[in-house]
């Protein structure tokens, strides 16, 4: 009787209490792109079906996509599940991104040795100019101060953070209203909120989380494969290594191979760049660059198609990624586009010039390898008769005159299935 009055008074006066042992965790090691997005969406879900107190991020990341960003501020800031990011553990980085994720958490913590800031927009490859640096400062700008207000944190250093790409450490972020606290582990983060109250977008939720049993919640085999997938670099190379199956397979049909391996690359690579902001201009110059090779192949151009190809490839590859649109880590290598350009440039040179010399090579088969060989009469050619080349007996024809039975004889040409012969003349020595 006893325990069912208790129940019926937790029931009544802290429904929360009845999942009070129960807290998901996740890890996001990574960049900030769709794939972590979805990872987190996926993780706040699970989290409000299986009743848990909270949902902890353990945060390190260099920064990512913008869109991204908003995907996942804007899950946070509409969760009725408290959010605690923890930046960790030591060494760990909130950057770029990061700054704006943790500043939208219901709780936001660093672990010692870590540090938050450089927010500032970056282009991914050389400068923007003057009108869309300032837009997108701008922007930036005014996404962290309407998060700094929401969670009643520091609006100015978000501001900075954005303008100037300052940082800070977890004492200096502490002390400037940037997270609520510093915790060494995450038992101590845990035991430190224990009872606090948050806000969520479905009412006030009080936390209990100092005996909690923390699940682990990993990233699917289909998220960790799109969150690889999201790299541009990995995109750039899933392109060209389509483009050049592709092109194997209609150079040579029935090879299969070449064009599945084709085919799924250039689909793997269309879905990343779907994500990403492309230049459709530079995918247009590195496709026009890879038909000016396969042209050289085809006419005689002295070098010039292949010096365009190379040209037009290594134009496109640092236009493929547009500079308006995108934060740090959505950048092309420059080591793998110029890897990227010198490979396909040596691959085109070697098959031209193996094109070049299977021209000159003298034939190995047929009328045409007879030329220049050296077999015997079997009968006296005036000038018509009969001669043995390599076993076999041929018809000839003396295009010097007379020749006796039994002499050497050179094979000059052929007129239909008559061989063309002269006497042969050993050489000095």
């Amino acid at each position: 009787m006893r325990r069912l009055l208790l129940y019926c008074f937790l029931l009544i006066v802290s429904p929360g209490a009845l999942y009070a042992q129960k807290v998901l965790s996740i890890k996001l090691d990574a960049t900030i792109n769709p794939a972590t997005a979805d990872f987190i969406h996926r993780a706040i879900d699970i989290a409000q079906k299986e009743r848990s107190s909270c949902l902890l991020i353990h945060l390190n990341t260099p920064g990512g996509l913008l869109k991204s960003t908003r995907v996942i501020v804007g899950d946070i800031l509409e969760s009725p599940v408290p959010i605690i990011v923890y930046v960790s553990p030591g060494g760990a980085h909130a950057g770029s991104a990061g700054v704006f994720i943790t500043m939208a958490a219901h709780i936001a913590a660093m672990a010692p040795g870590t540090n938050i800031g450089a927010a500032h927009p970056v282009t991914t490859q050389g400068e923007m100019d003057t009108i869309m640096s300032a837009k997108a400062t701008n922007d930036a700008m005014a996404f962290i101060r309407s998060i700094a207000a929401k969670r009643g944190r520091n609006a100015e250093w978000g501001a900075q953070a954005v303008s100037n790409s300052v940082s800070l450490t977890e004492s200096e972020a502490l002390q400037n209203n940037v997270i609520n606290l510093i915790a060494s582990n995450e038992q101590e983060l845990l035991n430190s909120i224990d009872g606090k109250s948050i806000p969520v977008s479905t009412g006030t939720v009080v936390l209990h989380t100092k005996n909690a049993t923390v699940t682990t919640l990993d990233m699917g085999w289909g998220e960790k494969m799109l969150n690889i997938l999201s790299d541009p670099n990995v995109a750039y190379i899933l392109f060209m290594l389509g483009l050049y199956g592709l092109i194997f397979e209609l150079y040579s049909p029935g090879a299969i191979f070449p064009g599945i391996i084709g085919g799924i690359s250039i689909i793997l690579a269309l879905y990343t760049m779907h994500t990403l902001p492309v230049n459709y201009a530079g995918l247009a110059l590195i496709v026009f660059g890879v038909i000016l090779f396969l042209l050289e192949i085809k006419i005689v151009s002295h070098g010039l198609l292949a010096i365009g190809g190379v040209i037009s490839l290594l134009l496109g590859s640092l236009m493929l990624i547009r500079t308006d649109e995108t934060w740090a880590m959505a950048s092309l290598s420059l080591s793998v586009i110029i890897t990227a350009v010198a490979v396909s440039s040596l691959f085109f040179l070697f098959v031209i010039s193996m094109g070049i010399k299977a021209q000159r090579a003298k034939p190995a088969i047929g009328l045409e390898a007879m030329v220049g060989e050296i077999g015997q009469s079997l009968s006296e050619l005036n000038p018509v008769g009969t001669v043995r080349m390599h076993g076999e007996i041929w018809k000839a024809i003396s295009s010097t005159g007379l020749i006796p039975e039994g002499k050497k004889v050179v094979v000059t040409g052929f007129l239909n299935l008559t061989l063309q012969v002269e006497p042969y003349i050993e050489p000095s020595v």
